[in-house]
């Protein structure tokens, strides 16, 4: 399925890297960026990720948070969390 800018995400449900559940309507009214990478630790999405990472203080200021999704598992999330000590949600 594309996904177009402004329109609305479908709904969805995803495992943190904790396992725990997350789906899309848990941040109703919240200001969500949800960007979609290939995979963990790929030079490519870690050096997007940092750059989510170094923008989430002007991001919070204005009211937003950011959600990165990719296919891999929560084991890796965790690694790659830790590794890049990002601070937003995969």
């Amino acid at each position: 399925m594309a996904i177009k800018e402004g329109v609305r995400a479908p709904a969805f449900t995803l495992y943190d890297p904790t396992g725990a559940k997350v789906a899309l309507k848990d941040f109703k009214g919240t200001n969500l960026i949800v960007y979609f990478y290939p995979r963990d630790a790929t030079p490519g999405c870690t050096k997007e990720a940092c750059a989510f990472r170094d923008l989430t203080g002007e991001f919070s200021e204005l009211r937003f948070s950011v959600v990165g999704i990719s296919p891999d598992n929560s084991s890796s999330h965790q690694k790659f969390i830790s590794a890049q000590a990002l601070n937003f949600l995969l």
